[in-house]
């Protein structure tokens, strides 16, 4: 799996730091891709949930927060916790988003 496309998905998502969030095609962007699509799936399939490879910071471009592995109800927990204010449904990509 060494330097597979998951795992370059997961360095990149490893820079964003806690209170600030980044897109499914920021993550793409930043590895050259146009595939967010296959981002997500690397989220999903995120081997590493927490802390070391915290795809819980990653969120649809609209702002709106998506899907998770687990559960929505605990990514929107985990960014509460973290200091990011969500207004019915979505984040100000505005004031935390963290480009690459």
């Amino acid at each position: 799996m060494k330097n597979s496309f998951a795992e370059r998905c997961y360095k990149i998502l490893r820079k964003v730091p806690r209170g600030k969030v980044t897109t499914y095609g920021e993550i793409a962007k930043a590895l050259k891709s146009n595939a967010y699509r296959a981002v997500g799936n690397a989220m999903n399939k995120n081997p590493f949930p927490g802390s070391k490879v915290p795809c819980h910071r990653v969120v649809k471009s609209n702002g709106e927060v998506g899907g998770f592995a687990s559960e929505t109800g605990k990514k929107v927990s985990m960014l509460k916790e973290e200091g990011i204010n969500i207004v019915e449904g979505k984040i100000d990509l505005g004031k935390y988003l963290y480009k690459f």
